[in-house]
């Protein structure tokens, strides 16, 4: 088998950006050369930069296709191959599908059984139908009733690499401010004040109730399972300090400043959002993800609710001189896939993954940077 030869291109290398040439062979890359290589066959760029395949360890996506509208699921296979086309158009090679278990109310995504989606996933995955290679996070809602039971279909699923603890009841993590949670609620969810004010009093009884048992009992899995561990929505110092004790190794969304502090003295990875770097802000009127960039307290960058928020949030942290484009890179491709046990992929270095994407910048009329991913290879293969 010949490699295949990518050329004139700018590739983004782990400390340094290169006009060079890549040589692929049997899904990894073999070589990586500086030099135009005019002379070779192969795929020209066209001065494009060529950056690793993003690794994106948290996104709602998937739980958007399946469910588009409150109370409405949608087909579990249209919804998979629509939200792995995005995610693949948005430049992620990895993606770990986020799914919520634990909502009291049966009609919801998070309340009802996840056996049929993952069956699809499997289904997919065997007939080489995905763009993405899928893993699995499951988002544990810590004081839910049904969450245990919820969580069974999942249990010894080779796809399971990431267990997050979450726990959503309002007057503290994410929902600290209660009037913030009631915009979010009345608005997106359609709430009136009067359910919003019941579901907080429910809320607070069904805390007391479950969150511990139900944090204990997946502390526990992890660790006997050798499952990556995220905490949720630190706000202070002590979540930190027991997620920390509990064997986590990565904060989401910490809320704080001192939060972020707290899990790197504790070697804590903190995840922030792109959409907060985009937004200039977080939208629960938490930390602002470029502040804890400019503290040296961001490692890896989710797209949450926005799959194209990845590439856009690395142009943003550039283009504000606080990152410079392989440390920004670095956030969506090797911290993450090292965060998740993921060796193989995340940096353009002989040996790896031939997990790559081709991005365009282009300059605008008003003065600001965007990009454009204009191609995907996984393994080498081409898949957009």
């Amino acid at each position: 088998m010949s490699a295949v030869i990518f050329k004139n291109a700018r590739l983004v290398l782990p400390t340094e950006v290169v006009h060079g040439s890549l040589a692929v062979k049997g899904g990894r890359i073999q070589s990586v050369d500086q030099g135009s290589a005019r002379g070779a066959d192969g795929l020209d760029l066209e001065g494009d930069y060529l950056m690793p395949g993003f690794v994106e360890m948290h996104t709602d996506n998937f739980e958007r296709h399946l469910m588009p509208r409150p109370k409405v699921q949608w087909a579990e296979m249209p919804a998979l191959m629509a939200h792995d086309a995005e995610v693949a158009a948005a430049g992620i090679t990895t993606v770990f599908d986020a799914l919520g278990v634990g909502d009291a109310d049966p009609e919801s995504l998070r309340g009802s059984t996840w056996d049929p989606v993952i069956e699809t996933i499997d289904l997919c995955t065997q007939k080489n139908l995905l763009r993405a290679d899928h893993h699995l996070h499951v988002r544990c809602e810590l004081p839910a009733p049904n969450t245990i039971d919820l969580f069974k279909p999942f249990q010894g699923h080779p796809r399971l690499s990431l267990i997050s603890l979450m726990d959503h009841t309002p007057g503290q993590r994410q929902w600290e401010n209660i009037d913030v949670a009631r915009v979010y609620y009345t608005g997106k969810k359609g709430w009136s004040n009067e359910k919003f004010e019941r579901q907080v009093t429910l809320s607070a009884e069904l805390q007391d109730r479950y969150a511990q048992p139900h944090r204990a009992y997946f502390v526990d899995y992890c660790r006997s399972h050798g499952i990556a561990l995220a905490s949720h929505d630190d706000t202070t110092a002590a979540h930190v300090q027991q997620a920390h004790a509990e064997g986590a190794s990565m904060s989401e969304f910490p809320t704080t400043v001192l939060a972020a502090q707290t899990a790197h003295e504790h070697g804590l990875l903190n995840v922030m959002g792109g959409p907060n770097v985009v937004r200039g802000g977080s939208h629960s009127g938490n930390v602002s993800a470029a502040e804890l960039a400019r503290h040296g307290l961001l490692d890896i960058l989710s797209s949450d609710y926005v799959p194209g928020s990845m590439l856009s949030a690395v142009v943003r942290l550039v283009d504000d001189g606080i990152l410079s484009l392989p440390q920004a890179v670095a956030t969506v491709t090797h911290n993450p896939a090292q965060a998740t046990g993921l060796n193989d992929r995340g940096q353009i270095v002989p040996g790896l993954r031939a997990d790559l994407i081709q991005v365009r910048f282009v300059d605008m009329p008003h003065g600001k940077r965007h990009a454009v991913v204009r191609a995907v290879w996984r393994e080498g293969q081409r898949v957009l």
